[in-house]
């Protein structure tokens, strides 16, 4: 697949293409959630969902904005999220993910956007939709904590192991 330009139309084979590719993605985020939540860390004050370090795929593929958004919805209704965690949960992926996609010519500053919503969003649910004590700042640090080892750590990990093969999983870039 050819990079698109400002210029050039989307073609339907490369709107197939990320059609696919969103898919994929918001499946491969449901599992790794799954996943998470098999070990009780996918929810609460202190939450490593190892989904969190797929919010680095926007710095390859524009599909994985939708990808992750959809992954996630699917993941909160699936893992029994109250209502505010699966609409608002959704909305910081979902930031995290579009910021990634706006920074991603800077290969280590990509990885925070979705730290800094998450920091920002997530607190505020568990606080008022789940009554999780602590106040904000702490769980903004612990919700933080966690964020970082996803996205930073393993998100450039990540990152590191994709970069060789980009082109044949994403296409021209």
């Amino acid at each position: 697949m050819q990079s698109v330009s400002h210029s050039q139309p989307v073609t339907a084979h490369q709107r197939t293409i990320w059609t696919v590719q969103a898919g994929i993605i918001a499946a491969l985020y449901l599992v790794l959630t799954m996943l998470a939540a098999g070990f009780d860390l996918a929810s609460g004050a202190i939450q490593v969902r190892f989904s969190e370090a797929l919010t680095i795929l926007p710095y390859f593929t524009p599909a994985a904005v939708p990808g992750l958004a959809i992954g996630c919805l699917i993941a909160n209704f699936v893992t029994g999220s109250a209502l505010p965690d699966v609409v608002f949960g959704t909305l910081a992926t979902l930031l995290g993910a579009i910021g990634t996609r706006a920074l991603r010519k800077h290969r280590f500053l990509c990885s925070f956007p979705p730290v800094i919503s998450n920091m920002i969003i997530v607190p505020l649910i568990l606080i008022y939709a789940y009554g999780v004590p602590g106040g904000f700042p702490y769980l903004a640090a612990t919700v933080g904590a966690g964020e970082a080892v996803c996205c930073v750590l393993f998100g450039q990990i990540l990152i590191s192991a994709l970069r060789p093969v980009r082109n044949q999983i994403f296409g021209q870039m």
